[in-house]
This record gives structure tokens, sequence and C-alpha cells, in this order.
């Protein structure tokens, strides 16, 4: 059998951002190259590429006529050995049907995936309700956040378990200013939650796959109630830790399916501010357990156990919200409940005229049945700017920021930079009442600015706060007595600026952007991988970030300042605009891409060179 090209047609459109386009469509035929046209060939129409207006013009300009055919021969066959059969194209001129009428064939449309413009939908009170509900997940991470600087500050918990950070919190010696907190042992108290969590991700990806996401959100709740209990009751170390590795494990299915959840519920041109109420649980999480331990610290002497214990409320509710919300239609999809996924579909999106986007969920399953190994997928050429981008750089630079640092250990830095127990907890809670409202202002605008605008824009704040702090650090710190009222409050309000800039940009959106990014094949995969480089930077961060204040002093705020500076230019040269593009459409955004397209297209020469040796 041979393939045979016989033309192309061209459609002009502006894209999501008002761009001119152009719709490329090669029109080909399938033939027995022993036999007559009239009854061996059937034509086939496959549209194979959005291009750039100007890019277009360079092409039809060309010499040859026919170079565009050409440029996409492997494709047209890789198409076709495939036998993809799909809806016939709505916009055909009369020349194309003609010849459609002449070869007595279909057509069959290859870019499915390319009809994005047909889906419909309406805010519901069900699907609300289902993000809403989805969401709560959110909320373990932030308690846990919250509460862990809290009580490892908190006297009573010290003197039961590590007296001697006690004394030296408590002796006022010039060198102890910075090292008052410097313990392997009382950091690993935190660490150890997010390498049980990096461990446990890849568990999770396993049953988001095959079970659904709501499996892992209930798995997820109830080993965090386990651990609660267990921290609360705690009588040594080792309870503490054993509960910290539970609270770790239900933190790692959490993160894991929460984001897949809410980007695969929400319709394209909400998609970044519904995602982003795993960001908002979390923030409010962090609130609530400032809160808290505000008012447990002047409970004797088991105030901190009050505080670790009430992490079961978060985790019934997330436990509840489990069994309440509905399953993804993607994963529906994705487990074969055909009739199920449709009924969902039409129920969160408000209409029964979900066609194009359900057959485009089916494609989208199909595909990603053929994969026998996501995660050695992940690796393919055609993956690699999703998966350097959205697996390894986004996550590891959401935690390079600094900003989960000054999160975890807020009272604890803000008592070495000599404020009292008490004023410690109440600055602390106000950087989290910062970040709850960073976190409404990017979900109302970041799917008007997009992410790049965000990334950028609190680069520059999230940069000169760092260097604010380590000045004012190296000028006025280090004296053995407390700072000057006027410094204090300088500092609390110049953190109070960082994490507010922190987040509206890398807290929800570094969540976010891995989410929407990768294909449905590798989807679960991929997010196990998100979550567990997340982890590993959040655990490496926590582990020494004390000795580390404690070493280089006010240097570790320069040094984090200048990773702001690397990731932001990451984000300017490498991260392609994703706002309201529909989430099975990304990956068109690379293969236009100034830089990846080069890397996207290798991958493409490669895959073709295999099938033919």
């Amino acid at each position: 059998m041979k393939l045979i090209l016989h033309g192309c047609m061209y459609e002009k459109f502006s894209d999501f951002r008002g761009r001119t386009m152009i719709k490329c469509i090669i029109i080909s035929s399938l033939s027995n190259q022993n036999q007559a046209w009239s009854h061996h060939h059937h034509l086939h129409l496959f549209q194979i590429r959005i291009f750039k207006l100007e890019e277009c013009r360079r092409i039809y300009k060309s010499p040859a006529k026919n170079v565009l055919m050409k440029n996409f021969y492997y494709l047209c066959r890789r198409i076709q050995q495939k036998g993809r059969q799909n809806n016939t194209c709505e916009k055909i001129n009369t020349k194309t049907k003609h010849k459609r009428n002449m070869a007595g064939g279909g057509f069959t449309d290859a870019c499915a995936l390319k009809r994005a413009h047909l889906y419909e939908y309406k805010i519901t009170g069900y699907f609300i309700f289902s993000c809403i509900v989805g969401a709560l997940g959110g909320s373990l991470f932030g308690y846990d956040l919250g509460v862990s600087g809290g009580v490892t500050s908190m006297d009573d918990f010290l003197i039961e378990f590590f007296p001697h950070v006690y004394e030296r919190k408590h002796a006022h010696m010039a060198e102890t200013d910075y090292c008052k907190y410097d313990d392997q042992m009382l950091t690993l108290l935190t660490s150890s939650l997010y390498f049980a969590a990096l461990v446990s991700t890849f568990g999770a990806s396993s049953v988001t796959k095959n079970k659904g996401r709501r499996a892992s959100i209930i798995v997820g709740s109830i080993s965090f109630f386990i651990g609660a209990i267990l921290n609360a009751s705690a009588v040594n170390i080792a309870m503490l830790l054993l509960g910290r590795i539970f609270l770790g494990i239900g933190i790692g299915f959490g993160n894991q399916a929460v984001p897949l959840y809410l980007s695969e519920m929400a319709p394209a041109k909400v998609r970044g501010a519904v995602n982003q109420l795993f960001q908002l649980t979390t923030c409010l999480g962090i609130l609530i357990a400032n809160f808290i331990n505000y008012g447990t610290e002047k409970i004797h002497p088991w105030g901190w156990r009050l505080s670790l214990g009430l992490a079961v409320v978060p985790a019934l509710v997330m436990f509840i919200g489990g069994l309440l919300c509905p399953e993804t239609p993607n994963s529906l999809v994705e487990q074969g409940k055909m009739e199920e996924a449709r009924d969902v579909l039409e129920r969160v999106r408000g209409t029964s005229n979900v066609d194009a986007e359900f057959e485009d969920l089916v494609e989208a399953s199909r595909e990603a049945q053929s994969i026998k190994n996501p995660f050695q997928n992940l690796l393919l050429k055609k993956n690699r700017p999703q998966f350097v981008i959205g697996a390894l750089a986004i996550p590891a630079f959401q935690q390079l920021t600094g900003n989960n640092s000054i999160l975890f250990y807020a009272p604890v830095i803000f008592q070495t930079l000599g404020f009292g127990s008490a004023a410690a907890l109440y600055s602390s809670t106000i950087t989290s009442v910062a970040l709850v409202l960073a976190t409404l202002i990017s979900m109302f605008y970041v799917d008007k600015f997009g992410r790049r605008a965000f990334f950028l824009d609190a680069g520059v704040q999230m940069f000169l706060c760092m260097v604010a702090t380590a000045v004012v650090l190296a000028l006025e710190f280090g004296k053995g007595k407390q700072l000057s009222f006027g410094v204090s409050i300088f500092l609390v309000i110049v953190i109070f600026l960082f994490v507010l800039a922190y987040g509206r940009s890398w807290g929800p959106l570094g969540w976010l952007v891995p989410s929407e990014l990768f294909p449905l094949e590798i989807r679960s995969a991929a997010q196990s991988v998100v979550v567990c480089v997340n982890m590993i930077f959040t655990a490496i961060v926590a582990q020494f970030f004390l000795t580390s204040l404690c070493h280089l002093k006010y240097g570790i705020f320069l040094l984090f300042g200048g990773l702001i500076v690397v990731m932001s230019c990451f984000v300017f040269f490498l991260l392609p605009e994703t706002k309201q593009v529909p989430i099975e459409e990304i990956y068109l955004l690379f293969e236009n891409h100034w830089f990846w397209k080069k890397i996207v297209a290798d991958g493409k020469q490669e895959r073709i060179a295999n099938e033919h040796a």
C-alpha cells in the first residue's frame, strides 16, 4: 500500500491571543500501487498543523509549491498507520467535496483534539460543589505547614522532647542569635513528612490511574487521620516521627490527586482559577493553624498536643469530600466507564451538547491505553518540554524561592529575630493572611493576565524583598540583643510583601502549570514526578534551612534572591503562555515555541526512523 498526497488547503482564524493563525489541511489517499484509481483510492482529510500567519506565508511563497506537503509526509503516514477514524471535518470547500465524491471515500480528521472551539459549558452548582469539595485536600498540606513551625517553637513541646534546644533558645548570647534552633533531629521532625510524601506519591500514581482521583483523595485522608492521632498522643520522638510519616503519606496522595482532579473538572477558560482552589485551601489551612497555635500556646503543658491533634478535622473533611464529589470524566473514560463519564461531563458542564469534548476524552484515553510504561514515556523527546518544565523545574523552583522555609519556621524565625513567643506566632499569622489574599488575587486574574505575567512580576518583588531582608539583618542583627521596634516592624512588612508576591505566583502556579501541561496518557505518572520533586526539595530545604541560617546568617536570603533571578529567567525564555488553552491542546504550544519546537521535531523524526528500521 502507498500513501499519495493530492493537495492542501488552509483557513485563517484568530487564536485565543488574537493572533492571526492558519489551519493547514492535507488531502491524501491510500492506494494499492497495482490497481486503478477509481476502485482503490480512498481520500482522507488530515488537519495537520496550526501556523502563525507569517510562517505560513513564508511557506507558500517558497519556490516549491508542495514544500508543506513534503514537510508533513511522515506525519500523514504515522496517522494513517494508526488508522484513526474520527468525525468528518465540517468545513470543507467545494473543490474538496468534489474530490471526495469522485473517490467514493470518506474523510478522517487526524486532529480530533483540535475541536476546542466546539466545547460548551455553563458554571453550574454541581460543578462548583465538585470543585470546592475536591479542593479541600489542600487543607491537609496547609494545616501541617502552619502547625509545624508553631509547635516546634512552643516551650512545652521543646521541654518534653528537645530540652537542649529549649535551653539554647533562652540563652541570650551573641553566638546563638542565628543558631537557636539548629538541631538536626528537630528539623528531621519537619522534613520526615516530606520524605514520606515523595515515596508515597508513586503508589498514589497507580491508585489515581487505575482507581480514580477520588480513591487517592480518600486514601490520603485516612493516612493523615492516623498520623494526627499518633502525633497528638506521642510520648517519645519515635512516635512523633511515625506520625509524621503517616501525615506525609496522606499529603503525598492528596497532592498527587487534587490538582489533577481540579484541572480535569474545569473548562479551559476558568481552569486557572479553579485549579487554584487547591492553593486557596492550602493557605486557609495555614492561616487556621496559626490561629490555633496562637491559642494553644497559652494552654500549659498540653497545648501543643491539641494543635497536632486537630489535624484530624481537615482529614475528616477531605474523607467526606472524597465520598461526595464525583469522579472526573477523564478518569471514568480511562477506566472504561463511558456512560457514567458522559453523564458526569454533562452535569459539570451544564449542557448535553458535549460531543466534541467527550470524543476528545475518548481519543486521548485510547492513546493513553496504548502506553505500556507511562514513566518511561515521560522521557521521550516529544514530552521533553513538559517533563523539564512541569515535572522538574517548576516544582523545584517553587521550594527554592525560600517561601516554604518562611512558612515552616515563621514563628521560629521571628523568635530568632528577637520577637517574644506570642509576638512571633502573631507575626506569622500576618504572613498567612498575606498568603490567602495573594491567592484570591491570583484566582481572579490569572486567566486574564496569564501565568507568565504573574511569575515575572512577582519575581521582581520577591528578589527585592530578599535583598532588603539580608541588608537589614547584616546591619542590625547578631549583637546579642533584640531588634528595635522599628526594624522589627520593617522586617514583618518585607516578609508580608514577599509572601504576597509568592502567594499569587509560585505558590498557586507551581501546582497549576504542571497539572495542565501533560497529555492524558502520562498525566498521572507525570503528576507523581511533580509531587516527588516538590517534596524532595521541600524536605531538603526544611532539613537544612535552620543550619544554613546558622552558618550563612543573612547570606541565606541573598542565596534565595539569586535563585529567584535564575527561575525568573527560566520562565521568561522557556515557559509558553497556557492561559485558556484547552488541556488536550497544550502540546501545540511547544511545537511552535522558539526553543522547544526543535526538540519536539527531533523526537518525531526519531520515532519515524525507528518505525522504518
